[in-house]
């Protein structure tokens, strides 16, 4: 029979060794532990950061959008505003106007309005080639608020007139204007209201009278002899002889020169206003579409 003998430091240093294998082990763990709290405390404060600058960014963000603002409410506008925004205002300020075609026709149209229908197409330049100026009567405005002249025609019947669209013209202020007095026979001829000239002239005989009305100069007729019958220089004017239908021109009126000093104050001519030459001669660059008023 054998007999085993144990040796009490081989035993207690076998066990010492198997002892100390879990406190190795549980070292581990702690260290895994320790490990394991770190990485989670990395994440938090990583999340923190993410938090925090998501937080900025929002700041950043508000504070760059603008504040929403609530509009006042609308006060209701007051029946003097309506009226100013139902009324355009008048079409031309005061004063005397003239207006020239824009294209070689102009339609004329029997009132302020297209629903009116046309009259014609009217030829916008005189036998002698010049643009007609014509004289503007009366302003209107249609019912979409667009404005409309109402011009003197140079035709049969005196006083003739007809609509047109104010764009189709080009409109200006005249200043100057002829005035001829059939009774004390006188032409005076006013510029921006001041008397320029005062003529002593021929008028119509009493069979064949100068026409009273309202005319405007229609065209400048230069002449080739001051001797002729009608002087140095002619105006032709937008009126009619009342009498005379077979006459050179369809018996158109004119303010023209003579060489014949005694035609002055005297009732000679077949309706025409003869001023001597001399005086004639001043009446030159009387514009186009100047006013002439013939009164008794």
């Amino acid at each position: 029979m054998r007999v085993y003998q144990f040796h009490h430091s081989g035993a207690m240093s076998s066990l010492s060794r198997r002892s100390r294998a879990p406190d190795v082990r549980r070292s581990d763990l702690r260290g895994q532990e320790v490990d394991n709290h770190r990485v989670s405390s990395r994440r938090l404060i990583a999340y923190a950061l993410v938090g925090m600058l998501a937080g900025v960014s929002c700041t950043r963000a508000s504070a760059t959008t603008p504040p929403v603002v609530a509009a006042p409410p609308s006060a209701a506008p007051s029946p003097a505003a309506l009226t100013r925004a139902q009324d355009p205002g008048p079409v031309l300020p005061n004063g005397t106007f003239v207006a020239r075609s824009k294209t070689r026709w102009l339609t004329i149209w029997r009132g302020p309005s297209t629903d009116a229908g046309k009259r014609w197409a009217f030829a916008t330049r005189n036998a002698v080639g010049q643009p007609i100026e014509f004289l503007v009567a009366k302003t209107a405005r249609d019912s979409h608020g667009d404005p409309w002249l109402r011009i003197l025609l140079p035709i049969r019947p005196n006083g003739a007139a007809g609509w047109v669209r104010m764009g189709a013209v080009s409109v200006q202020k005249i200043q100057q204007r002829i005035v001829v007095d059939l009774s004390d026979k006188t032409l005076r001829y006013y510029r921006d209201g001041h008397l320029q000239h005062d003529f002593s002239v021929g008028i119509g005989r009493p069979e064949t009278p100068t026409a009273v009305g309202t005319f405007y100069v229609w065209a400048q007729v230069p002449q080739a002899s001051p001797s002729g019958p009608y002087g140095v220089f002619a105006l032709g004017l937008s009126g009619f002889s009342p009498v005379l239908t077979d006459w050179p021109g369809g018996g158109r009126m004119a303010i023209h020169g003579t060489a014949n000093p005694g035609d002055r104050g005297q009732m000679v001519s077949h309706g025409c206003v003869r001023v001597f030459n001399d005086d004639m001669a001043t009446l030159r660059h009387v514009p186009l579409g100047t006013p002439v008023v013939i009164r008794v």
